[in-house]
């Protein structure tokens, strides 16, 4: 479990903290707007509504007790400049900051953040990539050119082993575990006859995703 401040509210800020409550962490939430705060009160152990680019308010929160501080500010980005760099000032372990573009981004490490999300430019990938396919779910980036991807088998894989199909040798993609009836199997036996209801997950290049399903 991890101690986590959330400063800005808007949609990314707040489904960010309820995904945390989720995962069992304590999430401290501030924002500027009362109604903001007041959304997010089922799901934090703690909220304020303050201005976090002011210092005094920022001595307040007690920084160093954070294991991790999200700036999710979207629609200012003077502000969340000013809040990354505040935040490192203080004593923030590890800052992350929401960035929209490439320039944004190099400011905001410029100025105290460890790290840089952009919520837009992720979603807008995974939605070319997941609905470009008929077979791709899902998939998790691990680089600019290699990902996890959750795939449906195509019909003429449906009844044949993991061993036939030979997918590594043919597409250079691995097989690294089968969901079935709700369950993850990572221990992947090569006479395992695939289902039509299985979802795979292969882990390989965006390439040669495409080429397998081409």
């Amino acid at each position: 479990m991890k101690s986590v401040l959330v400063i800005g509210l808007g949609r990314f800020g707040r489904n960010t903290i309820k995904k945390l409550n989720e995962l069992g962490h304590q999430v401290m939430a501030v924002d500027e707007k009362e109604d903001n705060v007041n959304a997010v009160l089922p799901y934090v152990t703690d909220a304020l509504i303050g201005n976090a680019a002011n210092a005094q308010f920022v001595k307040t929160l007690g920084i160093k007790s954070f294991d991790l501080c999200i700036v999710a500010i979207g629609d200012d980005f003077q502000n969340s400049l000013q809040v990354t760099s505040l935040l490192k000032d203080m004593g923030a372990a590890f800052v992350v900051s929401r960035a929209s573009s490439n320039v944004h981004a190099k400011f905001l490490l410029r100025n105290g953040a460890d790290q840089i999300i952009y919520p837009e430019k992720q979603l807008a990938e995974w939605t070319a990539i997941r609905y470009s396919s008929d077979h791709i779910f899902d998939y998790i980036e691990l680089d600019n050119s290699c990902a996890i991807f959750e795939i449906e088998p195509p019909e003429s894989w449906v009844g044949k082993s993991i061993s036939e199909l030979d997918i590594r040798r043919r597409y250079n993609l691995n097989i690294v575990g089968i969901k079935a009836n709700g369950h993850v199997i990572i221990e992947i036996n090569p006479d395992m006859q695939l289902k039509s209801n299985d979802r795979l997950l292969v882990a390989g290049s965006i390439k040669s995703i495409k080429k397998c399903f081409k």
